[in-house]
């Protein structure tokens, strides 16, 4: 059976320029969405977080004015408490990456805060980078590539076209002119990527060699089908 892994930030929060910690965590969307494409296609699931900490989703991402009123808020809800296998991880250190076919990397604003200096991941996306199987992050995501950027500046993921949440969608969302640092910023400046964007908040996915990247909330159940074409 194809399995898929699921890492996912273990923070609650996003430090902000003056201190302050904006409530934060992963975003509903971009793990049930590709959690239910990855369940429609027969795929076993497990979950790693930084610790082996339970992860904390994003309230925000669970109300009404993101899913459509509160019907979707209900259903998304829903959706949340039958993805248990999200809700008991293991330890990133504790990943064998021969025990699964793919990795994926749901946003929020909580891999902001954690993922691009945790090394146990950087060392996981390096490894299955260069195992040939299918990585895959989306919207805030790809913040987690920045942890593999070598102490000589250097990275596997340099020169990969990609994509992760925009300038332009930070700005929208509010949060940009409070934040230390915004994430197509530094995957241009730092990781040498060869961002990409399309319209704010409309669905882009791009795919370089086994490299797989959602935009923003709406490209992530794309990005999964992407990903369960590579693997069919």
């Amino acid at each position: 059976m194809t399995k898929i892994l699921f890492v996912i930030t273990a923070s609650d929060h996003w430090t902000l320029a003056d201190g302050t910690r904006h409530p934060a965590g992963f975003w509903a969307e971009e793990a049930i969405g590709p959690y239910q494409v990855f369940k429609e296609a027969g795929y076993e699931i497990a979950a790693a977080t930084p610790g082996g900490v339970p992860p904390t989703v994003d309230a925000l991402s669970l109300t009404p004015d993101f899913n459509g009123g509160e019907e979707g808020a209900e259903r998304m809800r829903s959706a949340l408490r039958e993805a248990t296998e999200l809700a008991h991880p293991m330890r990133i250190e504790d990943v064998n990456i021969d025990d699964h076919d793919a990795v994926f990397y749901p946003g929020g604003w909580g891999p902001m805060e954690d993922l691009p200096d945790d090394a146990a991941s950087g060392r996981l996306l390096t490894d299955w980078l260069a195992s040939g199987k299918p990585v895959s992050l989306v919207c805030h995501g790809p913040a987690a590539l920045l942890a593999t950027i070598r102490p000589d500046g250097t990275s596997p993921f340099a020169g990969y076209r990609l994509t992760g949440l925009s300038n332009a969608e930070e700005k929208q969302n509010g949060l940009a002119d409070r934040a230390k640092w915004l994430l197509q910023d530094r995957l241009v400046t730092e990781l040498k990527a060869d961002y990409r964007e399309a319209d704010p908040f409309t669905p882009h996915v791009e795919v370089d060699r086994t490299l797989y990247t959602g935009q923003n909330p709406y490209s992530a159940v794309p990005l999964a089908r992407e990903v369960v074409t590579a693997l069919s």
